[in-house]
């Protein structure tokens, strides 16, 4: 079974956020900037990648995912300054 990944991409640092869950990181994070999914991402300009973890399992991230967007936005933004202090795009370092 491949690894699965749960990701926020953001406009800007502290702007709006986007929780999403792949299989593939690289290619989900073009597929948001080239417009291919999400029409929220879209719609909110969300193409950079500033958090994100890997998981054993499609599963797991899937459930992770899920709990994730019931967090509030304090948590989210706290998990993001852990991994990423400056919110760079780190869909370069993939």
């Amino acid at each position: 079974m491949r690894a699965g990944y749960v990701y926020i991409l953001t406009n800007k640092p502290m702007g709006v956020l986007y929780i999403g869950v792949t299989d593939d990181l690289a290619k989900r994070v073009e597929q948001h900037r080239s417009g291919a999914v999400s029409s929220f991402s879209k719609q909110y300009n969300c193409h950079r990648l500033v958090w994100f973890a890997e998981f054993e399992n499609i599963h797991d991230a899937r459930s992770f995912e899920r709990q994730m967007k019931k967090w509030n936005r304090s948590w989210k933004v706290a998990r993001i300054v852990e991994m990423n202090p400056e919110w760079q795009d780190l869909a370069d370092e993939l």
